[in-house]
């Protein structure tokens, strides 16, 4: 063989567009971060008409599950807003 190779076949062509499960991944700490401070604000809330309230501990805990949704959708809405910008 010469030292010549063919072209990879595993590398799919890609356009330049973000993906949007990648911008969730990039979006989740911001997300997970700011669900938990929605969960403990909404909890000041309800403890102050008589329910439970929700501990900044108990907080964090509910934004992992919950921060999944969230940054999913903030993916979209920026993927939105990216394709937007490009025109």
């Amino acid at each position: 063989m010469s030292g010549t190779r063919s072209p990879s076949r595993k590398a799919p062509a890609t356009d330049g567009r973000w993906p949007v499960w990648k911008l969730a991944i990039l979006l989740y700490p911001a997300t997970a971060l700011t669900v938990a401070i929605n969960l403990f604000l909404a909890g000041l809330i309800t403890h102050a008409l008589g329910f439970g309230a929700v501990t900044p501990v108990a907080a964090l805990i509910w934004c992992v599950p919950l921060g999944v949704p969230a940054s999913w959708l903030a993916g979209r809405w920026v993927r939105r807003l990216m394709d937007e910008a490009d025109g």
